[in-house]
């Protein structure tokens, strides 16, 4: 209509009035019809996506782990779902005489390495527990030809003599401090002289755990005894707070040293933490290189320090009551 109204208005001053006026009011013309429609009112709320809240609980119920039947006692076929039945355990000679089946099944290599993996229970009393230990064991049976790399702390030329010719790989004064701090030596083991001690604090939270200390047998003035220690024996560590993972012997040693060196190091374990705690050691899992983890049965591999203790607390009761039986 404001067309029509403009052009008859304007129609004989088309000339000179405004140039192309018509087809700028069409052009204005056709910009309104083309305007969307204005909305009087609200938009209505669009339906919440239930489609991601099914999806979430679809999740849920995909992690859910469903229940399983009981635990049988034994299986009763040769293939069978091993989450159905507990783990077997196995008295450690039938163990290892399974380790040496399963090389010979397997045709792998005799020589290999026999393993040990330890679980611990690290609690204390209340929120107490066992802080991360290393530690070092001399083996009844050795299994390795190697030997560790030890570095002597010692100012005195004597002693600095003697630690050579007992196969220290490093020997030396306040001078290698600088070296250990920047990691240019590095060794397996540290053994320090008393005098030069107050030397080596530097090197506390460097060596941490491996820094000269009487209880880990690595400070004093027999150098060739902690030499000949350090050098032979088996070092190991608690990994991931609770487990100790090692070697042991050889798969072509007797099961007899296999046993033997098993037992020296789990009664080394034993003695970081009191007994009255109760057991240190959860479970106990042994293999070889190639083979798959047996867990064992722990009787006969634990220290057995409270009933020693028992028996001898029921000695001494026996002894008070003799002379009170006497007397009267």
């Amino acid at each position: 209509m404001p067309r029509r109204w403009w052009s008859a208005v304007l129609a004989p001053h088309r000339g000179w009035v405004i140039p192309g006026l018509d087809r700028r009011l069409a052009a204005a013309s056709a910009m309104v019809s083309a305007a969307p429609p204005v909305r009087l009112y609200a938009a209505a709320a669009k339906p919440a996506n239930r489609s991601s809240k099914n999806t979430k609980q679809e999740e849920t119920k995909k992690k859910q782990v469903p229940r399983r039947r009981p635990l049988m006692a034994k299986p009763v076929d040769d293939v069978y779902l091993t989450w159905h039945y507990e783990r077997p355990s196995y008295e450690v000679e039938k163990a290892v005489g399974m380790l040496k089946k399963f090389q010979e099944l397997d045709f792998t290599y005799p020589k290999q390495f026999v393993y040990i993996n330890v679980f611990l229970d690290m609690a204390l009393q209340k929120k107490k527990k066992v802080e991360p230990f290393t530690s070092t064991v001399l083996l009844p049976h050795r299994f390795s030809d190697q030997t560790n790399k030890v570095l002597v702390f010692t100012e005195n030329e004597q002693e600095a003599e003697i630690a050579r010719e007992n196969g220290a790989a490093v020997v030396g004064g306040v001078e290698l401090i600088k070296w250990i701090l920047e990691d240019e030596i590095q060794v397996d083991s540290y053994i320090a002289v008393p005098e030069i001690m107050p030397k080596l604090i530097p090197l506390r939270s460097k060596l941490k755990q491996k820094y000269p200390n009487t209880k880990r047998n690595s400070l004093g003035h027999d150098i060739p005894k902690m030499l000949q220690f350090y050098r032979d024996g088996l070092g190991y560590a608690v990994q991931d707070e609770c487990v100790i993972k090692t070697r042991i012997a050889r798969l072509d040693m007797p099961t007899e040293q296999i046993i033997a060196n098993l037992k020296t190091v789990i009664n080394d374990i034993c003695t970081f933490k009191p007994l009255t705690y109760g057991p240190f050691v959860k479970s106990l899992v042994i293999r070889s290189s190639t083979s798959e983890g047996l867990l064992l049965h722990l009787g006969g591999l634990l220290p057995q320090v409270e009933k020693v203790e028992e028996k001898e607390g029921a000695e001494g009761d026996e002894e008070k009551r003799i002379p009170e039986s006497a007397s009267t």
